[in-house]
């Protein structure tokens, strides 16, 4: 018998050749030691040649369907509890259709097909997110424009998928945002609104083009007074934006999601960017400088590498200040102060007489828009008919429109 000399299979004759002599050496009763190592080496030498010369087709996402359902001796409406509605299952098994990645879950669950036969290009699975899909707010953001909008209560999980890829990956939502309750986050919220609207805030900010790179320790009270002097400016808010790109600081305006009764957020991004969040829900020039400071003072005062997110309904702070966070109380303490300090408010006759002399003259010593101090006075007597004049409405957001759907 003919030995064929074991040295890689690299053409057709050798492949022909290789497998006479396998065939040879199977014939034979009571191979050698030798001859049963032969064939097992040729064996692999065939193994690899023929991987790499008849590699074996993989099927498509709809032939490994068809071909579990035979298996299993499935019907297409046995499919709809699957899949969710017969049209769909119609529409899928003839190509009209994607899949998503909540049916290649439930097809990979129920039927045991290999995740991998059903999404392109063989890519693995991504991790279940663990925010809850279906009570994701998938429509009203898809309306806003934060996300593409085909199609996208069908593709939920994908949709989410990218939006928590823009923000940073799947760590990127602090655990604050995971569970429900705050300081000063209204009982009646909608986690899940409240973590769209973050999830949003994050991705702008990661998007902005930040002058600076921020410093920890940047975030001072003598920080926030020289950016409460900005109100002064009719252009002030914008001012303040800009001022903090200076220091590496992202200021994001998104208009609040329903149910989220919120006016500012304090955040983190994955990189490490102290970021204000925003809404403007009520677009009042005091209430932008109060808030745009009160989320600076957690920035400056509270945040750490490993610091949570400060969510706040600044309609809390008239509650009793006995159930609040101490942090709260001292971001408010460091926002007064840097838009009125304390001695000045205490001394100045425009507190125990509200004139509107009196109320300029107070905001030219301190360096603010008589705003801030006539919304002081208002918010401590809790009397909104107060200084009526000296209020407006959508003031801020025509000069922060980017962001601000």
């Amino acid at each position: 018998m003919t030995t064929v000399r074991l040295r890689p299979v690299k053409s057709a004759p050798e492949y022909d050749a290789a497998l006479a002599r396998i065939e040879a050496l199977m014939e034979i009763e009571g191979r050698s030691e030798a001859e049963t190592d032969e064939l097992e080496v040729l064996a692999a030498l065939v193994e690899i040649y023929e991987d790499a010369e008849f590699p074996m087709s993989v099927p498509s996402p709809i032939e490994a369907i068809k071909f579990r359902m035979e298996q299993l001796e499935m019907s297409q409406s046995d499919l709809v509890p699957v899949l969710g509605s017969r049209p769909k299952v119609s529409e899928i098994l003839n190509g009209k259709r994607p899949l998503t990645l909540k049916m290649i879950r439930a097809l990979h669950e129920h039927l045991h097909i290999p995740a991998e036969l059903l999404i392109k290009e063989g890519r693995a699975l991504p991790e279940k997110p663990l925010i809850d899909v279906d009570k994701f707010p998938i429509r009203e953001i898809a309306k806003r424009g934060w996300i593409s909008a085909t199609n996208a209560a069908d593709r939920a999980e994908e949709v989410l998928h990218g939006l928590i890829q823009c923000a940073g990956g799947r760590n990127a939502l602090p655990q604050a945002l995971l569970r429900q309750g705050g300081a000063r986050e209204n009982a009646k919220t909608d986690v899940h609104a409240l973590q769209a609207w973050c999830l949003h805030v994050l991705c702008q900010a990661r998007q902005m083009g930040l002058e600076g790179r921020y410093q920890d320790g940047s975030i001072t009270p003598e920080l926030l007074r020289e950016i409460a002097r900005l109100s002064q400016f009719e252009a002030g808010p914008k001012l303040a934006k800009e001022k903090l790109a200076q220091y590496g600081i992202a200021l994001v305006v998104a208009a609040h999601l329903p149910k989220t009764y919120l006016d500012g957020a304090a955040l983190r991004t994955c990189d490490g960017v102290p970021v204000v969040g925003m809404t403007l829900r009520y677009d009042r020039i005091d209430n932008f400088w109060f808030c745009l400071l009160h989320e600076l003072a957690h920035l400056g005062r509270h945040f750490s590498v490993d610091a949570d997110a400060f969510i706040d309904d600044l309609q809390l702070r008239d509650r009793d200040h006995a159930v609040d966070d101490d942090r709260e109380r001292e971001a408010d303490e460091w926002a007064q102060e840097a838009l009125i300090p304390q001695a000045d408010w205490t001394t100045h006759p425009a507190r125990s007489a509200p004139s509107v002399a009196n109320v300029v003259s107070l905001a030219r010593a301190v360096g603010v828009s008589p705003v801030i101090v006539a919304g002081r006075i208002r918010h401590e007597r809790k009397n909104y008919r107060l200084l009526s004049k000296f209020m407006g409405s959508n003031q801020v957001r025509p000069l922060l429109m980017e962001g601000a759907q």
